[in-house]
């Protein structure tokens, strides 16, 4: 008798229960098995690069910045990641972080940095518990151009109370806001300071008033990969950090002709000065020691006083007892050429004058306030037949308000 077709079904349906068991004690005994056997029932494991992938490249070269590294597997997790970057022969490992899913790593910062090698070393586990290792390398780019700020005043100086904080570039600054938060300049006990640009070369920090005896102010430069413009990068990270030591303002009244001194508030002494003549006259306003030279050759030629003939005005070989109070030249300085004109009448090219003896003397006026004085200590003119000092030469940042001050920043 022939067979139905309902007969044949049960058959052909253990057949394929059959084969669904079989497959499924195949599964479970490599469970308990070594990678190798899972090859075997899978076959050839695939390469390190197919399960584990890594960004930049591998071997890649002239990486950009805009961008992190990153780790991925398709399936299974990643056990460990190490990344390790060389910047100027300096290994440092990069921070990062592994999703929840355990699938991918990728780098904390966002940025890449310049002219720097990474080396990324990374253990896999595939979806079938398979190991895979994988070690790659990329270089980023080298850009041409490169920026600095050369910062004044010098690292762990003590400074007087006016001092202002100053990073002048060697490139001209088209990104300010990017450069200016990458400077931080902090203090102990902590005041509110705040930056002031002066075209694209120069940003200037200060408080609102002068600084506190004791204060420690430190400068940190995150300058390094900050594009300032179009393939222009910073080059410097460091911190520096100065002391401020104790309060001196010194009043000069081009109309007494006199210099009262006041340390922490405290009348020191008045002595004799000379100013600029009436052609010649002193910038008014406040003025920051920038420099002091023990001797010094001042030639007017050097700041444009010249002779109908072209020669210069004045040439000093040996002026004593120095301190620079502007960029333009005015200083505060000796004077043994004028004996006579010191609290009496106002002879100078610009300058203030204090009697002195030639090579300069610690008995003298000009030797007394040279010996108690600071970079960074104030010089106030007042009563002078002149204009106010620019805020940009030398440190005159002192002679705009805290709102013309704060105005301008970059990055506010």
């Amino acid at each position: 008798m022939k067979p139905t077709t309902l007969g044949h079904r049960p058959r052909r349906a253990g057949v394929a229960l059959a084969a669904v068991l079989t497959w499924a004690a195949l599964l479970a005994s490599a469970a308990g098995c070594t990678s190798d056997g899972l090859d075997d029932v899978l076959g050839k494991p695939p390469a390190a690069e197919d399960v584990i992938r890594v960004s930049p490249d591998d071997n890649s070269k002239g990486v950009r910045p805009d961008q992190a590294v990153r780790v991925r597997v398709p399936s299974g997790r990643l056990e460990s990641v190490r990344v390790v970057k060389d910047l100027d022969a300096q290994e440092s490992v990069v921070s990062g972080h592994l999703s929840g899913d355990g699938l991918t790593w990728q780098s904390d910062d966002p940025r890449l940095a310049l002219a720097a090698k990474y080396i990324v070393d990374v253990v896999a586990l595939d979806g079938y518990g398979r190991r895979s290792a994988r070690h790659t390398t990329f270089t980023t780019y080298v850009p041409e151009q490169r920026f600095i700020g050369y910062v004044v005043p010098e690292n762990r100086s003590t400074v007087g109370t006016g001092m202002i904080v100053s990073l002048e570039f060697n490139r001209e600054i088209e990104n300010r806001a990017a450069v200016e938060r990458a400077i931080q300049v902090t203090s102990s006990p902590a005041v509110e300071i705040r930056p002031h640009w002066f075209g694209k070369g120069r940003v200037d920090f200060r408080p609102r008033k002068y600084w506190k005896p004791g204060t420690k102010v430190t400068v940190r430069l995150r300058l390094r990969d900050v594009e300032a413009a179009k393939g222009v990068y910073g080059l410097q990270d460091k911190t520096l950090s100065f002391t401020v030591g104790r309060s001196q303002v010194s009043l000069v009244d081009a109309a007494t002709h006199t210099m009262e001194v006041r340390r922490d508030g405290a009348l020191l002494d008045t002595v004799p000065i000379t100013a600029g003549a009436p052609k010649t006259t002193t910038y008014n306003g406040k003025m920051v020691v920038t420099e002091m030279l023990e001797l010094t050759r001042m030639n007017g030629a050097t700041v444009g006083f010249k002779k109908p003939n072209g020669k210069s005005e004045y040439d000093i070989p040996d002026v004593p007892h120095a301190m620079r109070l502007t960029k333009s030249g005015t200083f505060l300085h000796g004077s043994y050429w004028a004996p006579g004109a010191f609290g009496n009448r106002n002879i100078s090219h610009g300058c203030v004058g204090l009697m002195d003896v030639k090579g300069g003397s610690s008995d003298t006026p000009a030797g007394w306030f040279f010996d108690r004085s600071l970079i960074g200590d104030v010089v106030e003119v007042v009563n002078s037949m002149d204009k106010q000092v620019a805020p940009d030469n030398g440190l005159g940042g002192w002679n705009m308000d805290w709102t013309q001050w704060k105005a301008g920043g970059a990055a506010n």
